[in-house]
């Protein structure tokens, strides 16, 4: 018995793109009707390697090909623009971290999805945020799901394993402009963090955002943050990022009344507190002793399959079937940009903002920035490496 394909599009055919592709490939229940990108050698070069047709227009495909989903993977401006062209004509979308640049866009992107739901009330609308389906992520959000670690009181993550050369930068002329990009390291390597972030803790209260521009790359937008947020439960959380550190740490730790959680080098350790140490610091009439507490590696099963691929089954199948969950919803992709302009405004305005702001605020400080930067980006070149490096940091 044949299996029903549903009928995809690819817009966007750069790095990630090609990502896109080779997992497509491999997909039986995809028929790939068509590829689109504004380079029309690159769209024909995809089209002729994975016998389709080339669109040179996103209207096109959605137009023309006969598809039913599409996968948005384009430059982060235009994410907003895409998706919502495709509702409008009722087509699924899975579109690509971020949702949009700031959280104007990203609402009037939810706001489009929720207005076509009200004539194809079975559209489907995901985000590929593939770092949840990573095994140590999942487990910790378990974890701190599970209440063992009991009232939280500090997240502290240290992401700096996202080296980037000038080579990348140099790699697309939209790379690590304001008016390309429109952010750096928040807008396209920590959308994830961010992400996951909010996944377990929630979108903190308030931020206090500290960015630094072009400071290790000839850019003009942020290459290092340092971030503080609060959140009105007392939890506090440091957010420590950049592309220009070598060797790189993930270091990931979580304490609670309960003990302290602590992922690095691919383990994942916790620290069992005999006793809450919040109820210890209130009744002990010891000075300085500590809590004793146990100290064990929690087991991680590693051999399953994660990352973009999972994603894009999974929105293919509730497409099919109408069963099953998203990785992501599309609507949760405001979460991460809601955390990125915060730390951006905070840092530009050198105040601590408290959420939600004032998004008008942000979007208008965006505008400025795009209008007055005398940054001037030389010829593109040609990025000669292997995309999964970077995933999964």
């Amino acid at each position: 018995m044949s299996v029903q394909k549903v009928k995809l599009g690819l817009v966007g055919l750069g790095n990630i793109g090609r990502t896109h592709i080779h997992n497509i490939k491999s997909m039986e229940q995809i028929e790939l009707v068509g590829v689109c990108d504004t380079v029309q050698e690159r769209a024909d070069r995809f089209a002729a390697e994975c016998s389709t047709k080339a669109y040179y227009s996103h209207l096109e495909l959605l137009e023309q090909s006969g598809l039913e989903a599409v996968i948005i993977a384009v430059p982060h401006y235009s994410h907003p623009a895409i998706a919502s062209d495709a509702f409008e004509r009722g087509i699924h979308v899975l579109c690509e971290k971020p949702l949009a640049v700031h959280v104007n866009d990203a609402r009037l992107t939810i706001d489009a999805y929720a207005e076509a739901k009200k004539k194809f009330p079975d559209l489907v609308f995901g985000m590929m945020f593939q770092e949840r389906t990573l095994p140590y992520y999942k487990k910790i959000k378990e974890v701190v799901g599970s209440g063992e670690l009991g009232q939280l009181t500090r997240a502290t993550w240290i992401n700096t394993a996202w080296f980037r050369s000038q080579s990348y930068y140099d790699s697309g002329d939209w790379r690590a402009t304001w008016a390309g990009e429109g952010g750096g390291i928040l807008t396209n390597q920590c959308p994830h963090n961010l992400d996951f972030y909010q996944w377990v803790f929630g979108i903190p209260a308030r931020i206090s955002g500290h960015a630094h521009i072009g400071k290790y790359h000839h850019i003009e937008v942020e290459d290092e943050v340092t971030a503080y947020f609060e959140h009105d439960n007392g939890m506090i959380g440091h957010f420590i990022v950049t592309t220009a550190e070598s060797p790189g740490v993930n270091r990931l730790e979580i304490v609670g009344e309960n003990g302290r959680l602590l992922y690095e080098n691919n383990k994942l350790r916790i620290y069992r507190n005999h006793i809450s140490m919040l109820k210890h610091l209130r009744e002990t009439q010891d000075g300085f002793g500590n809590v004793e507490y146990k100290e064990e590696e929690i087991e991680v099963d590693t051999n399953v399959e994660s990352g973009h691929k999972v994603v894009t089954e999974k929105f293919i199948q509730k497409i099919s079937t109408g069963k099953g969950e998203l990785i992501a919803e599309g609507t949760e992709g405001i979460r991460s940009v809601t955390i990125a302009n915060g730390i951006m405004l905070s840092s530009f305005t050198k105040q601590m903002v408290a959420v939600p702001f004032d998004a008008d605020q942000y979007e208008e400080l965006l505008r400025e920035l795009i209008s007055t930067s005398k940054f001037q980006k030389s010829a593109s070149k040609e990025l000669k490496t292997d995309m999964t490096q970077s995933f999964s940091k």
